[in-house]
């Protein structure tokens, strides 16, 4: 079979989640024809995703977050009247995605919760059926549990899923566990897509606290405990794009653009994780067996920290702070039947996008009334 990919660029999360399942795929004997991936004027495409994918990487203008002033959070406000004002522009992002679908000779698209797919489809109606896949879509499972946030933000969020997700053949929902399947939001619950480096490297345990922030704002607290605890190592990643490669604040506090590699190696040999609440980042802390302190800089990463606090990944704050981290990992145990669920991934995400295949194959060979028509 052949799969066009469309990729929220928001984050490393959806691309690193690419990555695998285009890994997945190709060792199954199916194509990944082309990648398209959405992009903002606050966010770079890392340079892991262009070494690490094998089909051809196109971009795209697509919505995306607003920070608040602090640069801590997402501003929901200030998110949704800039993103109004540049409608035109994303329409002609729709236009190019409907585009690429034909033209690609994709048989299945694969939509990593990029807001425009579900438009497109909504708008245009191709005929390539498309799956949704992302941990976003277990906030539509009828069995999920949300923690005690704002109902507001709560029902925007899952307006917005159901968004990226109209008129999708099937949503796979990345889970910290199995759940039943959901047969009337046509969700199931899969296993996180983790890569094989991470399941292959060898977890120690270090002396430092590694970390990543999505919004740079987060340093000030992380400085904070640095003045208080200098001896306490901190390794932390970011995105901040008018940084270094290294901003190296002294001998035992750096900051580094973020470099897949050297992410992994770091998660692989510290003593504890921090991190702004990102669901792919959890999973590989849980999988190494690394306690995580979580800190969510929106109502999304909200429900992905409470989710994964409930599975054992750690605790949740609203502010780095590190001291908690460091007396919560004396205790910490890591989850091993979190392992055990990761481990069976390719198996079960590959059966369900075939049973769609076959099925849309079915369909496809199922004769119509001309078919006996006379020539």
């Amino acid at each position: 079979m052949k799969f066009l990919f469309i990729v929220q660029g928001e984050g490393r999360g959806h691309l690193t989640q690419a990555i695998t399942l285009e890994e997945m795929l190709l060792r199954n004997g199916h194509e990944v024809v082309e990648v398209l991936v959405g992009k903002s004027s606050s966010r770079t495409l890392p340079g892991f995703f262009n070494r690490n994918i094998h089909a051809p990487v196109k971009r795209f203008i697509s919505p995306n977050f607003q920070p608040t002033a602090d640069n801590k959070r997402a501003d929901l406000k200030k998110s949704f009247a800039y993103n109004l004002l540049r409608f035109p522009e994303y329409f002609r992002s729709m236009c190019y995605i409907n585009q690429r679908i034909k033209e690609t000779g994709a048989e299945v698209v694969i939509n990593f919760y990029e807001l425009l797919t579900g438009l497109t489809y909504a708008l245009f109606r191709p005929s390539i059926p498309y799956v949704c896949i992302g941990h976003q879509y277990l906030f539509l499972h009828q069995d999920f549990d949300f923690p005690d946030k704002s109902s507001i933000q709560l029902w925007m969020l899952r307006f917005f899923t159901r968004m990226t997700a109209l008129r999708s053949s099937k949503k796979l929902a990345l889970s910290f566990k199995e759940m039943d399947q959901d047969d009337e939001q046509h969700i199931v619950a899969v296993p996180p897509l983790i890569r094989q480096e991470v399941t292959a490297i060898q977890a120690e345990e270090g002396n430092y606290i590694h970390g990543y922030m999505v919004n740079a704002g987060f340093s000030d607290s992380v400085e904070q405990f640095h003045a208080m605890y200098p001896e306490v190592p901190l390794k932390f990643f970011w995105d901040k794009a008018d940084a270094e490669e290294v901003t190296r604040i002294d001998e035992t506090l750096s900051y580094h653009q973020i470099d897949d590699l050297k992410f992994l190696n770091g998660m692989a040999g510290c003593r504890a994780y921090a991190t702004t609440a990102g669901f792919e980042s959890i999973c590989e802390a849980m999988y190494l067996g690394k306690p995580v302190l979580m800190v969510p800089a929106h109502i999304e990463q909200d429900c992905n920290a409470y989710d994964a606090m409930k599975a054992g990944a750690g605790i949740v704050s609203d502010s780095f702070n590190l001291k908690s981290l460091l007396r919560f990992a004396g205790s910490y145990s890591p989850n091993r039947n979190f392992v055990r669920w990761v481990r069976s991934s390719e198996r079960r995400i590959i059966i369900e996008l075939e049973k769609l295949a076959a099925s849309q194959s079915a369909v496809n060979s199922i004769p119509t009334f001309t078919n006996y028509l006379p020539i």
